[in-house]
């Protein structure tokens, strides 16, 4: 089966959108993800410059000598553009082979490991109770794990939380817009949080928790450590993970679990964290670790240390990942938790799914393929908006981790 044409599609239903759509001699298609959050044309011009030449002939059936093509045949490998390029060819490629088998995607991987995707959503206020009654209708919907961020007194702006109510996307038209950041009040106001949580709905849920990158080895330990009385799920990107080493500090003061990862293009990010036992969950995802075929490995490499997945699933991913993060996620032995932000119903319009959720759960359906498509015609009426992630920076002005 030959791959006679492949076309790159950068759309903005609410939020901007690149999607590569390959066509094959059979009449069979499919589609990858390609987006990567505020460096859209980046990627898009990777593909349309450089990989899709070399597309063109080439057998759709040969997913691994494809990956491998791209990825060694480059000489400058990994990197988010590399890496986002190479994943929208392999879940395109993923999707045809389950078309031309008639089945969905999961079969070919080895079938469910599970009947559920246990998926956790965002509950957010800009205070402490617009937080709990967010958590309260979170549950009221279904959901068996719960992520918490919440407003910080002293502080205008916080991470995850929507600005007047509106659903939350932090990139923004224009220019990256600047919030001010202090870790002092934060660290003083997390443990209250999530005792809040708890004296009021419990334990009998899952919480979970990002701090996201902005803090120290030391202020993280002292975070987590903070946090056991609550028995979270995990704190999310407590550190950067440029020095991998600063998780050992924080192993050596808590045994609040630890998940990574959203932003590994690679295996070899994750690769000493997994095997010294640095971290519980690791939250690469198909479309910046280099598809599924990329992604399988990872977790085969964190099964062997205990590791369980996390994938990232927020929606600077469009529809056609989550779509495939879900067949991923039902195979996967060593699966922990998929995060769920549900999409615009804009977005959702163009990119129509098979995917579902269901008290708590997601399934990723039963048709052929992936199960996510796009329609053209309606992605053209949402041209792309250039559009940024916010940057942080601390009260005396010096540029942060966001």
């Amino acid at each position: 089966m030959k791959i006679v044409d492949a076309k790159v599609i950068v759309c903005c239903p609410g939020r901007n959108f690149v999607t590569l759509k390959i066509l094959t001699d059979q009449g069979l298609h499919g589609i990858g993800d390609a987006t990567l959050n505020g460096r859209e044309l980046a990627v898009a011009s990777y593909l349309e410059d450089h990989v899709v030449p070399c597309l063109i002939g080439r057998d759709a059936h040969q997913i691994e000598d494809m990956w491998q093509y791209l990825y060694r045949g480059a000489y400058w490998r990994r990197g988010p553009v590399t890496m986002a390029a190479i994943a929208a060819v392999d879940t395109a490629l993923w999707d045809i082979k389950a078309k031309a088998a008639g089945l969905p995607l999961y079969q070919l991987l080895g079938g469910k490991s599970r009947t559920g995707v246990m998926v956790y959503c965002h509950a957010n206020g800009r205070d402490l109770e617009e937080t709990l009654d967010s958590v309260a209708r979170h549950r009221e919907m279904g959901y068996k794990a719960i992520r918490a961020q919440s407003g910080i007194p002293g502080l205008d702006a916080a991470y995850g939380v929507p600005k007047g109510g509106k659903f939350y996307e932090p990139a923004t038209k224009g220019l990256p817009e600047e919030y001010v950041w202090a870790t002092e009040p934060y660290l003083e106001f997390a443990p209250k949080l999530f005792e809040a949580i708890r004296v009021r709905f419990g334990m009998d849920f899952h919480l979970l928790h990002d701090a996201h990158h902005r803090l120290t080895p030391i202020e993280a330990a002292r975070l987590c450590k903070s946090l056991e009385p609550y028995r979270l799920f995990w704190v999310e990107d407590p550190v950067p993970a440029e020095n991998q080493d600063a998780f050992r500090i924080i192993r050596q003061h808590t045994v609040t679990p630890i998940a990574i990862g959203e932003v590994f293009s690679s295996i070899w990010d994750c690769k000493e964290l997994i095997e010294n036992h640095l971290i519980d969950y690791i939250r690469a995802s198909v479309v910046h670790a280099g598809g599924i075929t990329h992604l399988r490995r990872i977790a085969d490499l964190a099964s062997l240390y205990h590791v369980k997945t996390g994938c990232h699933g927020a929606t600077d991913l469009s529809p056609v990942c989550m779509g495939a993060a879900l067949h991923f996620d039902i195979w996967v032995p060593n699966f922990g938790v998929q995060e769920h932000m549900p999409h615009l119903e804009v977005s959702e319009s163009v990119f129509p799914h098979a995917y579902s959720f269901e008290n708590g759960y997601m399934t990723p359906g039963d048709v052929p393929g992936h199960g996510v498509d796009i329609d053209e015609a309606l992605a053209a009426k949402y041209p792309y908006e250039r559009a940024y992630l916010p940057v942080n920076r601390k009260r005396d002005g010096t540029l942060c981790d966001w």
